[in-house]
């Protein structure tokens, strides 16, 4: 029965824990890093073709973007998560396959006239549509029995629509441990959706810690605050650029510009127009509808049943095509702009920020998390110029961050959280946090709280039954490789990776007949002859 830790150890993204339990097998998250590798993740202990389950605690890349990897890589189990969860990664992950397919045909018409090795994307939308096929939906606040040796139980986290901290209760032989996976733990009272529930408790918690050194305060007036900024923008004849999260902070942006539409709080330019740049944030939009009576909170609710949709107002664009995306910044009158990435690291927001950023006229919103080494953090930590599609842009604009706006509880909500169990656990682990943060947080927890608590490593693996560290992990920070090394690693890591599946599609033909693995064995003898060198 043991724990190990492969990602968001000291880091804020990248998401990844590995349970063995007996023969069975399963991760609890498979995310992406985003921002700057500080730490260089562990490889999974097992062939991906080995493990048998994935319990997903939201959608969100830096926990679910990597699947389609493991489905590239031999992995065939199921894949669990909420109802809305599943419904969002149905479309976040095949745009994320986009994205990859998009930037190595970039990349490789680049290496082409360099002379360079061909740049492959880390999956393919074929890659991505796989492994939407293996997801399982399951309710709020059900036991499901997985298998003997997981149970598990999803609870709202409040953090995202469909978003969950995950109870595993693992048996193995006669003895039984029960872990609570937090996920990302949401920000009290914000619009649409609950707040965070509160659980039991358990014998491990692992708790993240993204805001764990910090306070958001008294939750700012959102609507006025916005209000002021599209006042004080459009006056000067400027557009208001917000780079927003396609899922859950674009929802959320939309529900308090209704409101300032609604209260006419905008008095020199009252019929304002709102471009929402994002066919993701489009689709998302539209599973928010579908998912009103599991995942709104009351207020919400309320509206609904009145008849108002918060999501829609006069003055409301929808962007799709790229020709309608191109317009935007064609049409010089004053607006605000909604467009994803968050964290300004792809997709149409780049295209707004070079536009807009070199204008003084002009405001850029920021609304949520940027993470370390992401052109969003550059810019709200005071760069004065970003490249953008290789040009050089002067930073001109007034840069706006909204505080307290994140979806992340901050220290007081992660002590609320953990301190309202009933049921102390043995031990907890402190993840998803930047490294300093995580650490900080960790203090914390031993000695102002009394838990016993630790910030694992990366590669560092715990025994649930024993209940002793079995390894610490990794501490030393990544290096810096080599462009084309890191290409021909990934090249590579294929081959390996098609090889230890190999063996799993061997080992499961165990007990066939002798005529077909006589044929087998042929085929992978006369594979090998082909390739032996």
């Amino acid at each position: 029965m043991i724990l190990t830790f492969l990602g968001a150890d000291h880091e804020v993204t990248g998401s990844c824990h590995y349970l063995q339990v007996g023969n069975k097998k399963a991760i609890v998250d498979c995310g992406m890093e985003q921002g700057k590798d500080i730490y260089e993740n562990q490889e999974l202990p097992v062939a991906a073709g080995d493990i048998d389950y994935i319990f997903l605690t939201h959608a969100h890349i830096d926990h679910s973007g990597l699947i389609p990897l493991m489905v590239k890589k031999g992995f065939r189990g199921q894949v669990f998560a909420t109802k809305a969860s599943c419904q969002l990664c149905n479309i976040m992950l095949r745009d994320s396959a986009h994205i990859q397919e998009f930037e190595a045909e970039w990349k490789n018409r680049k290496a082409k006239r360099a002379g360079q090795l061909p740049y492959e994307p880390i999956y393919s939308m074929e890659d991505a549509v796989a492994a939407c096929e293996l997801l399982v939906p399951v309710d709020y606040d059900k036991t499901v029995s997985v298998c003997d040796e997981f149970q598990i139980k999803f609870v709202d986290a409040g953090h995202l629509l469909g978003s969950a901290s995950i109870e595993v209760k693992v048996t193995e032989g006669d003895i039984s441990k029960t872990i609570i996976f937090s996920g990302d733990i949401g920000n009290i009272n914000k619009p649409i959706i609950k707040d965070p529930k509160i659980m039991d408790g358990a014998d491990y918690v692992l708790i993240e810690s993204t805001y764990g050194d910090r306070f958001h305060g008294e939750r700012p007036d959102y609507v006025n605050k916005i209000a002021t900024v599209l006042n004080d923008t459009f006056a000067k004849g400027g557009n208001v650029v917000i780079p927003s999260f396609a899922v859950g902070r674009t929802q959320e942006m939309l529900y308090f510009l209704r409101i300032i539409k609604k209260e006419k709080m905008v008095k020199n330019y009252p019929n304002f127009e709102v471009y929402v740049d994002s066919p993701l944030a489009i689709e998302a939009t539209n599973i928010f509808n579908k998912n009103v009576t599991e995942c709104f909170d009351d207020e919400t609710k309320e509206l609904i049943n009145k008849g108002i949709n918060p999501l829609q107002f006069e003055g409301l664009k929808l962007s799709v095509s790229s020709n309608e995306s191109i317009a935007i910044n064609q049409n010089k009158v004053p607006k605000v702009i909604l467009s994803a990435s968050g964290m300004c690291e792809a997709g149409r927001i780049r295209h707004h920020l070079k536009h807009n950023l070199w204008r003084p006229e002009c405001t850029i919103v920021f609304v949520g998390y940027q993470a370390v080494g992401t052109t969003g953090r550059i810019i709200i930590d005071g760069a004065e110029e970003i490249k953008l599609f290789g040009e050089p842009i002067q930073i001109k604009a007034e840069i706006v961050q909204l505080q307290g706006s994140s979806g992340h509880a901050d220290k007081d909500g992660l002590l609320r959280w953990i301190n309202a169990f009933e049921k102390k656990p043995k031990k907890v682990f402190v993840v998803h946090g930047e490294d300093s943060v995580c650490e900080e947080f960790t203090e914390c927890l031993k000695k102002e709280y009394g838990y016993d608590a630790m910030a694992p490593y990366t590669g560092g693996s715990y025994d649930l039954i024993a209940d002793r560290v079995i390894s610490e992990g990794v501490k030393e920070r990544k290096t810096r490789r080599t462009t084309s090394t890191q290409r021909g690693k990934t090249v590579f890591d294929r081959l390996v990776a098609a090889g230890k599946r190999l063996m799993t599609v061997i080992t499961h033909n165990e007990g066939g007949t002798n005529k077909d693995l006589a044929k087998f064995t042929d085929q992978i003898n006369a594979l090998c002859d082909k390739w032996d060198r």
